[in-house]
């Protein structure tokens, strides 16, 4: 796994000097290439260019999986009233620092049947440069204060910002977890706008969808609830990802 990118590039440089006969230009244009390939591959986790991640269920029927990142957050508690009043059941990614924070509203993510899935110890902004033995830290004391805070344990994890290179592949490996990416990414942390944030996930809609938000906001907690909406009048219903992953063991 580790070797792979190398091999790659190393086909990818014979085959062009191979085709046009070159030298020095071309083996610097097929690294350039190579490393823009190798940086939008570590970003874009549909890809799975260093993990595999599951990103959407194979499924003839009109179901999604709602996912929440980054709780839990003061603004959890409006989420969950929402999806209680809905009968739906979501997958929180959490960060384990939240949780230490916020035990209590951890604690009911539980108590409510939703699935958990961890998200590392603080969410650091350089995880795409820390070492293995760093992530392997991060996931394992996150699966520690999960442990203490609400006894649970999850092999479910979220990269932070769907990051992946192959320290994070090693540290998954290491930490028996199962990334889980998606396929619908809602950006309701960077856009504004309401109505573009709706839009851009209801747009992208499709059977076995995985759609990414944040329960981090009020902005978010009021397109869920115009989203709740949708995917009733549509007739999607919803799944949680582990019982995807245990239907997949199932067949």
């Amino acid at each position: 796994m580790k070797h792979y990118p190398f091999i790659l590039f190393y086909l990818f440089c014979n085959v062009f000097i191979y085709a046009f006969h070159g030298g020095f230009w071309v083996y610097l244009f097929c690294f350039f290439t190579f490393c823009a390939v190798v940086v939008w591959g570590s970003f874009d986790i549909e890809l799975g260019y260093f993990v595999n991640s599951i990103t959407h269920k194979r499924t003839r029927l009109k179901e999604v999986a709602l996912t929440f990142d980054d709780g839990p957050t003061e603004f959890t508690p409006q989420f969950l009233d929402l999806l209680k009043e809905h009968d739906i059941k979501a997958t929180f990614f959490c960060i384990g620092k939240q949780i230490e924070k916020y035990p209590e509203i951890f604690q009911r993510i539980i108590a409510e049947g939703h699935t958990i899935g961890n998200h590392t110890l603080s969410h650091s902004s350089s995880t795409g440069f820390l070492s293995a033995a760093k992530m392997i830290e991060e996931i394992e004391k996150c699966d520690e204060v999960m442990k203490n805070a609400g006894n649970i344990k999850t092999h479910l994890y979220r990269p932070p910002f769907g990051v992946t290179n192959p320290n994070i592949a090693k540290a998954i490996k290491n930490t028996d977890k199962i990334s889980i990416g998606w396929n619908v990414r809602s950006l309701d942390t960077i856009i504004d706008n309401e109505k573009k944030i709706y839009k851009r996930v209801t747009r992208g809609l499709k059977k076995g969808s995985i759609i990414l938000l944040h329960d981090t906001s009020e902005k978010t907690c009021r397109v869920l609830a115009n989203l709740l909406v949708f995917l009733k009048d549509k007739k999607y219903s919803t799944f949680t990802v582990d019982t995807m992953i245990n239907s997949n063991k199932n067949d």
